[in-house]
């Protein structure tokens, strides 16, 4: 052991004080933002979202705006398939370029009023709409444990968030990709994980969606409809003694929660897919609000690729009309350029597009922003 001169009886102090110093560097950063959930509002660090904000007659104020932005985080494992998704300037495909590109976006949304958006340690499929999922994009090993590689990525765009005072919606599986983990005891190991991940770096501003779509082509049993719940309640369970994270989960375009989830999940995620006349948007809200279970809690859309934003009438505008939230999902149609869809792999995360422009424009003029 080496001793500095005249430092013998100091050295423990010393090792001591390099201890800490070396913990505080390991600490989390102190976090700007927190979500909270009281009755059927949304709270950002103790104020109401929105706060104040009204559309002529209908209240802005506690819903959560967001749209679908699943592939914050994607890459693909798969030697096989990993080519379809290069960048048209590279030529390449580059997963920390995806992430890099969308974080330096977070700020321009968040100045049209977006307040949320969704994101998947499972993405979700990268041309939109496909039948097989050959590609393999997964946050886990197949025992549950997390991929360092994803976590950072995830962390850069979860810290933006906190600075930006965004409220991410955390999905944790997709199906087609589910099946990469061994079994159930894998998909539950892979839960715990998260949320203990979630919890050492101390973010308080991110919801919890189990799944995407329980009842869409899940292979363990644990991620389908008739068992979900259990999940939600697990998420539900772990408390570091100050905070626990909202959970939920979701279910196919125009389908009505089920009373287990319903009961159990702190707010309710619905989808507009299918659900072409805005009508129908106020009759899921109507309908959802009479399963059995269900109490005043939050009502949102976190998926729907039904536009028409420059008409009096749309699902956008009907959600609020429920006072319900309503999030945006946009895919790159086939034959469209690159600049389309936030779904579609690789990604502009840019506001570049006519629909892209349209739903912000909107967006600002809902929020006043």
């Amino acid at each position: 052991m080496i001793y500095f001169t005249g430092m013998k009886n100091k050295l423990i102090p010393i090792i001591l004080l390099c201890i800490l110093i070396t913990s505080c560097k390991n600490d989390p950063p102190p976090r700007q933002t927190s979500v909270e959930i009281r009755e059927d509002m949304f709270y950002v660090n103790g104020k109401p979202t929105y706060e104040g904000v009204k559309l002529d007659t209908l209240m802005i104020e506690g819903l959560l705006l967001n749209s679908r932005m699943v592939q914050g985080v994607f890459d693909d494992l798969n030697p096989e398939t990993s080519g379809m998704w290069k960048y048209p300037d590279t030529d390449q495909w580059d997963p920390e370029r995806n992430t890099n590109e969308f974080v330096r976006n977070m700020q321009i949304w968040r100045k049209y009023g977006l307040l949320s958006f969704t994101i998947n340690l499972q993405g979700g499929s990268p041309q939109g709409y496909s039948q097989g999922q050959p590609w393999h994009n997964s946050a886990y090993y197949s025992d549950g444990r997390l991929r360092d590689d994803y976590m950072k990525r995830l962390t850069k765009i979860l810290d933006e968030a906190d600075r930006l005072g965004m409220v991410p919606i955390l999905g944790l599986f997709y199906f087609g990709q589910d099946e990469r983990l061994d079994d159930e005891k894998a998909v539950v190991s892979a839960v715990t994980n998260v949320i203990d991940w979630l919890f050492g770096k101390k973010y308080r501003n991110v919801l919890i969606e189990i799944n995407n779509e329980c009842n869409i082509q899940y292979d363990h049993d644990i991620l389908k409809p008739e068992r979900v719940h259990e999940l939600i309640e697990l998420v539900r369970s772990r408390y570091d003694g100050y905070f626990r994270y909202y959970a939920g989960t979701s279910y196919g375009g125009g389908f009505i929660p089920l009373p287990n989830v319903v009961k159990i999940s702190d707010f309710i995620l619905l989808h507009g897919n299918g659900v072409s006349d805005p009508d129908k948007i106020l009759e899921m809200v109507r309908k959802t609000r009479e399963v059995e279970g269900y109490n005043a809690k939050p009502i949102l859309f976190n998926e729907d690729d039904h536009y028409d934003f420059d008409k009096e009438n749309n699902n956008f505008l009907s959600a609020l009309k429920a006072y319900a939230s309503w999030g945006f999902f946009d895919y790159r149609r086939e034959g469209e350029s690159f600049e389309n869809g936030y779904q579609s792999v690789p990604v502009d995360w840019s506001i570049n597009s006519a629909r892209k422009k349209q739903f912000f424009d909107l967006l600002k003029k809902i929020t006043g922003k």
